[in-house]
């Protein structure tokens, strides 16, 4: 079954396997992926690296360069993977924006879990200090997004169901 236009955002807190879901999705569907860490000018990344939790302002160009992103693959007919945080409803809401239609894979877990994730991932920029400050922000997906298409996913669960619900609930949304 085609989906064109369509864009799954794989959001939750640094450590809950936004990278693993949406590379295993972006295979299995064939699309384009990326990971918003990507489109986080240098300043950004700085401060996390330092320990300092971004603010909505350090937020706002982040998420229309994205959004920017998603709308350029939808106007040429493409759909996309994309794994980004969008904590917040009014991040979602700006993603949801991008031209096409914009589904949110809330993978959702245990601070101990995801903490353990943290501890063990070498090479990121983003401390294990900084998942109590992401957890605070974390808003969930609204009854709208649900209904929507929109899931919630816990991943205690292995990636291997984590994408097959993924793309059932992708089935049941078309």
């Amino acid at each position: 079954m085609q989906y064109p236009d369509t864009h799954l955002v794989v959001m939750g807190v640094a450590g809950s396997g936004k990278s693993t879901i949406a590379a295993a999705l972006s295979r299995q569907l064939g699309w384009a992926c990326a990971e918003a860490d990507e489109f986080h000018p240098q300043s950004n990344i700085e401060k996390m690296t330092r320990g300092i939790p971004l603010q909505d302002e350090d937020r706002w160009p982040w998420l229309r360069s994205i959004q920017g992103w998603m709308s350029a693959h939808a106007a040429a007919g493409k759909s996309t993977v994309l794994t980004c945080s969008a904590l917040k409803q009014s991040y979602r809401k700006l993603l949801s924006e991008a031209q096409g239609r914009v589904l949110f894979i809330h993978l959702d877990g245990g601070a101990e879990l995801i903490g353990q994730r943290m501890l063990g991932r070498e090479g990121h920029f983003m401390p294990p200090t900084l998942l109590p400050s992401q957890l605070a922000t974390l808003e969930p997906l609204t009854r709208n997004e649900l209904a929507a298409g929109s899931l919630c996913l816990d991943i205690s669960r292995s990636p291997e169901e984590i994408a097959a619900a993924v793309l059932a609930g992708l089935t049941r949304a078309a």
